[in-house]
């Protein structure tokens, strides 16, 4: 139930502020569960929407307990009453007469005065209460939580007292049920459970149906909706009651007969009651099944009341709201915007640009939808405007959202004609151009929606026209001399560029020198030379994010981005921005020599500009410029050191590559401390702090982590460090659990630090005998041992608060004791120590037990499976035994070793992956499928290597059980000719061929898409400080890599070519491209054709795959595709199809004979990432010609009024000639006060217009087809009487001026006369314009 009042243990939040332009809090489209009757208590006497109130369900049933004028909840006593009036209906009543006429006029009289005094303690506490909420919420938090409790006491008084009141002065009206709806049965559907038999109800029998029944409930619900003279809250109960029954019967709604419930929702609709309107649309809203139930909705005409419900004014958010919620239901029905009236979009768009309007953020989301389902309706209705000022004033929070809506619109012809060019996605930028404008949340918000449009095609290709005029003012932006403004930017091109800052740049923004740290970032990198040799390059897959980043690039460079760099590191006085942006040049020059082409690159490591200004010895820009100098050669150098061994200039290492790297031996480096001298190794422990201080905060960690890695190394420093000292004795105790040390520390970012140096000190010790012995006599490991035996249930041993309790593992740093077994268990002696005190003994108990799935995965995910032992029978064990999330677990523990290869020191291979892949190759045949998918995802990532890829088809897996979801692992299988005849055996390779043929092909365009898609996410989101224990690469491992192609694994060997050119596909694909490639209409054919490209770019990638190139001219083809297509995304797809061409040297030739080009590596290997020599060639969109709104014409189910208002409107009263003049002053601002003013003159003199449905009608037309503002709609409505709305609804469209003389009153029944009252009416407009006046 929608609810303002607050409960003792509920705290009030302060009331919403209308004077932000940008609303502090938007109203929920998902709060639904009910609404509150007016006379519930609400939030300081405010109207009920605010946006503080909170709804939550109140357990409503369809047969309330008595409430007012409701019936019986006695669903066979109802049935009685309705079917027949026998003797015991009868006594019924009468008795419950005499019960009322029983009371005393005393009693109700004290009653009365009751509710009196509990009404002005009410309107008392609301009056403080408002006054507590404009103080400061601290200073009056005890008092006001007094004032709510006595609120909330008074409210429930009041209620009381309220339902003693009704009870004792209702006449209680027993209505009966309409014959014709029994007797006809049309109002229910047959295939609903039929309702109790007549006999069993007349007998009275006890015994209550074990369901209830929802046709007899709806029919309750709708005779109580018939009861005349009810207050207000009797209606929304009921109304709430009905919302109830159709969510636990969705299919009630499908049986309606709209002639019946149809009358009942206009005259609430007709109410006067603002919460018994806005239980109406609710009703309404649930009742909407498919396009056909929009229709009937429609013919109540409730385009009109809705139309009226949204210019009401702030008292009445409540029936907006669910009027607004009305309207989005349309949306969710297939095709039902094709019922959305373009009078209801106009209003909502005049909702939308009230600034300060609580509804502003649901009413923009809303007319987003519609420009994303029908364009044509909303350019029409005047939408786009305010979906412009929101991007453009950014008050909107949420700009992206707003912006991928414009960026759909803008890929296809027939959906860009609706925008103008150069306008809707510009307005972006002027955060950024507008000097004067600072607020940095307003630049930081559309900074994440310029990043979105760069990030696709449509954006991408819209702000590059008119030569990069866009771009180019971005970049230029960098000169304006406004901080937040170059700092905004500048992270924006970080983030389009994809540069990761390096482990060092937090340290060098702050100001410490490049030498201090250069040499401590050294990466685990010399290995050796060899290592290109290990990994198959040829299997690498096409890095498209690359690709893309390497367009960006260049469209940077061309917009000039690097002066405008220079011109803001030369002339900026703040030393962080200073660092910051020499960092990205340095980034940008290294990315350039690696990504570009040398004709792009070249040229840019020049810095001419910088130079220039350096070599100017006279002038005092030469210091400046040449400190610059310095500061990039510096950082360039850094970045060089810093690199990956053969990750440098013109080389692109594959992923599995990169992967790879960090899995081989290194070659055993010198480390200067390990020899040290006796004085330098005091000197280090006294420096270290763990002598002087047993307190371990105080210790130097970092020194701590060297002397561990250095000196402790040699045998005779941990005697020393044993004997001689206290260091190990300390060092070792700290991580003692029951010590409660360690133990005891809160798990953050900043005491990770604890846990590298406890692995560091584990490792050390088991490298010396000395070390060994120690660690095995000292009382960690058994402790440990003891602290496992606790989660142990067949150990004996009980804790109350176990070391290792589930709440301990992740506040506190006891989960580090878990890399810690993890190094125990990768060595020789490790192993033996931990099956001294049966450690293993009680990790296969914990996994038998299934109990704490938690610890299991800390356990899987920890231990070391190198060695032979344990370790790998406890995971064999998980992989088979374990619950499914344990086994999903244990089998993504296998990754890092089934797709590793070692290289040792003397350059030969070992891999050690045969046993991993065992394992996965026996998980194919789990009965989950959750687990087969992730052993396949594995399986074709270890298929990168040839060696792996050979043994994983001689463990012949049968993958015919999996189907879609093992399909790409067979795909790898065609790479190599070894899976290519075991494939051919099984028939495989000719069935796949002709689905992809067929169909498949067309269907990898969506996978491709997406993969792209997730590709070009943002992960990167604000972390907290807490860290999690556990290791998040493995469960949370996004499978974001390129889908494998049938054609291209195919054409990877000699008998699948052949078989290619057998079959005579490629040859279809590039007869596809030329015949159908520039079409831009029908959205399945440029799926086929993206389909076509996409399989001729699998193929040409493949240095076997060059004579199919040859035999055709398809090349040609894609690019003319690229440079001229319509589609946006169509030339997308091109360029990366253009792209794995180029990764062929056949393909990268012809592509250099049409003006693209790539990079290579020394050796001359292209790098697949081709880019056009002259990029207004790819960027050639030339404007298009604007819809404009006059000119569409809209299909007549969009039309509240078919017929437009004439160019010149005539009336034969002269009154009402004027008021339509004047309603249409009121959109001219010269004469809007004027027409303001003569309007409420004539409604002073009661004009007869004000009474005339017709006028009513055209002044609706007039809104429906102009312009007009939110407050101007209202100003007009309110100037009519109520009676002319209800008389519209009903089709009731009399020009009489006095509706209450009319005899169409006499057939109406009391409930729709009491809708307004004509003299009441008077007062409340007179008031109402006098003070707007």
């Amino acid at each position: 139930m929608l609810s303002t009042s607050t409960t003792p243990t509920q705290k009030p939040q302060p009331a919403q502020s209308f004077s932000s332009p940008a609303p502090a809090s938007r109203p929920s489209l998902d709060r639904d569960a009910g609404l509150q009757p007016p006379g519930a208590p609400t939030n300081g006497g405010r109207n009920m929407s605010s946006s503080n109130a909170s709804y939550a369900s109140r357990g409503l049933s369809a047969n309330p307990s008595q409430p007012p004028g409701s019936f019986s909840s006695d669903l066979r006593s109802q049935m009685m009453q309705s079917r027949s009036g026998s003797r015991a209906d009868v006594y019924i009543r009468d008795k419950l007469d005499d019960d009322d006429e029983s009371m005393s006029e005393d009693t109700l009289n004290a009653l009365r005065d009751s509710l009196t005094r509990e009404m002005k303690i009410k309107e008392g506490s609301e009056n403080m209460l408002e006054a507590l909420n404009a103080k400061k919420a601290k200073q009056t938090k005890d008092q006001r939580q007094r004032v709510e409790e006595e609120l909330t006491a008074s409210n429930k008084r009041i209620k009381v007292l309220k339902q003693k009141i009704d009870d004792a002065q209702r006449p209680r009206p027993v209505p009966s049920t309409p014959t014709r709806i029994r007797n006809e049965g049309s109002l229910y559907n047959a295939a609903i459970r039929s309702p109790p038999s007549a006999s069993r109800s007349g007998a009275g029998s006890e015994v209550d149906e074990p369901t209830e029944s929802p046709t007899f409930a709806l029919a309750e619900i709708l005779q109580a909706l018939e009861v005349e003279g009810m207050p207000p809250e009797y209606y929304v109960e009921r109304a709430n009651n009905l919302v109830d029954l159709f969510k636990r019967y969705p299919t009630l709604k499908y049986d309606l007969v709209w002639s019946v419930f149809g009358d009942k929702m206009q005259v609430m609709l007709l109410s006067g009651s603002r919460e018994v309107v806005a239980a109406g649309y609710r009703m309404l809203r649930y009742a909407i099944s498919d396009l056909a139930s929009l229709k009937k909705i429609r013919e109540l005409n409730t385009d009109i009341m809705v139309v009226v419900s949204l210019a009401k004014d702030r008292k009445a958010d409540v029936e907006r709201e669910q009027a607004l919620k009305f309207v989005r239901a349309f949306l969710d029905v297939k095709d039902g915007v094709i019922e959305v009236s373009r009078a209801v979009v106009r209003t909502i768009a005049a909702v939308a640009e009230q600034a300060e309007d609580r509804l502003r953020p649901i009413c923009i989301e809303t007319l987003a939808e519609i420009l994303l389902r029908d364009p044509a309706l909303l350019v029409a209705s005047g939408g786009i405007v305010p979906l412009s000022e929101a991007l453009s004033e950014g008050t909107y929070k949420s700009p992206e959202s707003l912006a991928s809506v414009f960026l759909y619109l803008l890929d296809s012809p027939d959906t860009r004609k609706y925008l103008r060019a150069g306008y809707e996605l510009e307005v972006l930028f002027t955060a950024f151009t507008d000097v004067l404008f600072s607020d940095e949340g307003v630049v930081k918000q559309k900074s994440r929606a310029v990043a979105s449009a760069l990030k696709s095609w449509s954006g991408l290709m819209a702000l590059s026209m008119y030569n990069f005029r866009t771009i180019r003012s971005l970049i230029s932006s960098l000169i304006l001399p406004n901080p937040i403004i170059r700092d905004t930017i500048i992270d924006l091109l970080y983030s389009l560029l994809r540069i990761k800052p390096p482990a060092w740049a937090t340290s060098y923004l702050a100001g410490r020198r490049l030498t201090t740290y250069g040499r401590v970032t050294t990466m685990k990198g010399s290995a050796p030379s060899k290592e290109k040799a290990v990994y198959d390059d040829d299997g690498a897959e096409q890095n498209f994010v690359e690709h893309y980043t390497a367009l960006l690039l260049a469209i940077f460079i061309k917009a000039g981005m690097m002066p405008s760099l220079l011109q803001v590191a030369q002339d900026t006085d703040d030393p962080t921005l200073k660092r910051k942006t020499t960092l990205l040049i340095g980034e940008s020059l290294k990315l350039a020599s690696r990504i570009l082409p040398p004709s792009w690159s070249s040229g840019l490591q020049l810095l001419p500009e910088l130079f220039a200004a350096a070599s100017q010895f006279d002038h005092e820009s030469h210091f400046n410029a040449t400190g610059i100098v310095y500061q990039i050669s510096s950082v360039s150098r850094t970045l060089h050191r810093s690199s990956p061994a053969g990750y440098n200039a013109g080389y692109l290492p594959s992923s599995s590559m990169l992967e790879n790297m960090g899995h081989q031996e290194e070659t055993p480096k010198s480390n200067a401390l390990l020899n040290t001298d006796d004085a330098t190794f005091r000197q280090l422990l006294i420096d270290s702090g763990v002598l002087g201080h047993s307190n371990p905060s105080k210790w130097n960690w970092d020194v701590v982590l060297r002397i561990i890695e250095g000196p402790l190394m040699n045998g005779k420093r941990v005697e020393e460090a044993i004997k001689a000292s206290k260091f190990a004795k300390r060092l070792v105790g700290f991580y003692r659990p029951f010590k409660y040390k360690f133990s005891e520390i809160k798990n953050t970012r900043n005491t990770q630090k604890y846990v590298r140096a406890g692995c560091a000190l584990m490792h050390t010790l088991l490298q010396t005998a000395e070390g060994i012995k120690y660690l095995s006599d000292h009382k960690l490991v058994r402790q440990l041992a003891e602290c496992l035996a606790q989660c142990d249930p067949t150990s004996g041993l009980t804790a109350q608060y176990p070391m290792f309790s589930k709440d301990r593992l992740i506040d506190t740093l006891c989960g580090g004791y878990f890399p810690m077994l993890g190094v125990l268990s990768a060595e020789p002696k490790g192993l033996q120590m931990l099956e001294r005190w049966r450690i293993f003994n009680m990790m296969y108990h914990i996994v038998d037990f299934k109990q704490r799935p938690d610890l299991i995965n800390l356990l899987l995910s920890n231990l070391d499976y190198s060695l032979m032992g344990h370790p790998r029978v406890l995971l064999s064990k998980a992989l088979t035994a374990g619950t499914k999330e344990m086994r999903i677990h244990a089998t993504n523990a296998l990754r890092k070793y089934a797709t590793r290869q070692r290289v040792m020191p003397s350059g030969q291979i070992i891999s050690d992956s045969k046993w991993a892949i065992q394992l996965l190759v026996t998980q194919l045949y789990d009965p989950e499928v959750e687990v087969c998918a992730t052993a396949v995802k594995i399986l074709e990532k270890a298929c990168n290597s040839k060696a792996l890829l050979e043994y994983i088809v001689e463990c012949r897996p049968a993958l015919d059980h999996l189907g879609e979801i093992g399909a790409p692992l067979l795909l790898r299988f065609l790479s190599t000719s070894i899976g290519y005849h075991y494939l051919d055996g099984l028939d495989y390779i000719s069935n796949e061929m002709d689905d992809w043929f067929l169909g498949r092909n067309d269907n990898y365009v969506g996978l491709i898409e997406a993969s792209l898609a997730r590709s070009f996410l943002d992960t990167q989101e604000d972390q907290t400080n807490r860290l999690s224990i556990y290791d998040e690469d493995l469960d949370t491992y996004q499978d974001n890599h390129v889908p494998p192609h049938f054609y291209r694994e195919l054409t990877r060997t000699k008998e699948g070519c052949r078989l290619l050119e057998e079959k005579g596909h490629f040859e279809e694909f590039a007869s596809t491209i030329r015949e159908c490639g520039m079409q831009s209409e029908d959205p399945e054919l440029i799926t086929k054709v993206k389909g076509a490209l996409w399989a001729v770019g699998s193929v040409g990638s493949m240095e076997l795959g060059a004579p199919f190139l040859e035999s055709t001219d398809v090349v040609e083809h894609i690019v003319e595709i690229a440079e001229h297509h319509d589609v946006m995304s169509l030339r997308g797809t091109s360029f990366f199809v253009l792209g794995l061409i180029s990764r062929s040297t056949h393909g990268l030739e012809i592509l250099s004979e049409h003006g693209w080009e790539s990079n290579t590596t020394p050796l001359g290997v292209s790098l697949g990432l081709c880019v056009p020599s002259d990029l207004s060639k790819f960027f050639s969109f030339q404007s298009w010609k604007h819809e404009i709104p006059a000119v569409i014409a809209l299909p007549e189910t969009q039309k509240t009024n078919l017929e437009p208002p004439p160019a010149e409107l005539l009336e034969d009263d002269e009154t009402n000639q004027r008021i339509l003049e004047l309603a249409t002053e009121l959109g001219n601002m010269v004469l809007y006060k004027k027409a303001k003013v003569e309007l409420y003159q004539l409604r002073q003199k009661k004009a007869a217009g004000f009474r005339q449905p017709a006028l009513f009608r055209k002044i609706l037309t007039l809104f429906e087809c102009h312009h007009y503002r939110l407050p101007d709609r209202h100003l007009v409505i309110e100037l009519f009487d109520k009676s002319v709305l209800r008389r519209i609804v009903y089709g009731e469209e009399s020009s009489d001026e006095s509706p209450s003389n009319s005899d169409e009153e006499e057939g109406r029944t009391e409930r729709q006369r009491s809708i307004s009252d004509p003299a009441d009416l008077e007062k409340t407009t007179t008031k109402t314009y006098l003070s707007s006046i």
